[in-house]
């Protein structure tokens, strides 16, 4: 957690102000989520390792989807943080960011940025293509890797409801977090 507050704060701390001089809209077929000072971009970059570019800390193939990923931007030489995917859940971009680490990729997606709020260039990835390719990908691998990883958990239904570790949790803590005992008293509190 600690480690992942201050990669965000040195994100935010690298971005240059001239970043925000550039428009990225123009020919970007994202789809809006409706956010906060969200804007349509798509520009061009490299995928990197946020903590191999802002520490020196690098590990091989960008951590095999273990560490948090962005773009440096070609434009304006600007490391974009990669939050999240296509997917309504907010899983982050990792998982269709690896299979490009160090090569150069064209995004379609969502740039948040406000400064009043402290969002500077944090991305939602919606489509992904190396350069110099016509053929864009959506970006919504993250659900497909992880059916494949679990297939003891497979099922109909949210990932999140058939996985086993939540289960097994919801187990002794109940859905509220206060125990299955108290669990029982909210809901027939509610429901009666």
């Amino acid at each position: 957690m600690i480690k992942s507050i201050l990669t965000c704060a040195a994100l935010i701390g690298a971005t240059s102000a001239s970043a925000q001089d550039w428009r990225f809209e123009e020919g970007s077929n994202a789809r809006s989520w409706n956010l906060f000072a969200e804007s349509n971009a798509t520009f061009t970059g490299t995928v990197v390792d946020i903590t191999c570019e802002l520490t020196g800390d690098c590990a091989a193939n960008c951590g095999d989807g273990a560490r948090q990923l962005g773009i440096l931007r070609h434009s304006d030489n600007v490391l974009v943080n990669v939050q999240k995917n296509d997917q309504a859940l907010f899983s982050g971009g990792a998982t269709d960011l690896l299979p490009f680490c160090g090569q150069d990729v064209d995004v379609d997606g969502l740039l948040l940025t406000d400064d009043s709020v402290g969002a500077i260039n944090m991305y939602l990835v919606q489509f992904i293509r190396p350069t110099q390719t016509e053929e864009w990908t959506a970006a919504k691998a993250w659900t497909d890797a992880w059916e494949a990883a679990h297939p003891d958990w497979a099922g109909s239904g949210r990932w999140y409801r058939r996985a086993g570790n939540i289960l097994a949790h919801l187990q002794t803590t109940g859905y509220f977090g206060l125990g299955l005992e108290r669990d029982e008293e909210i809901k027939a509190e509610l429901y009666d």
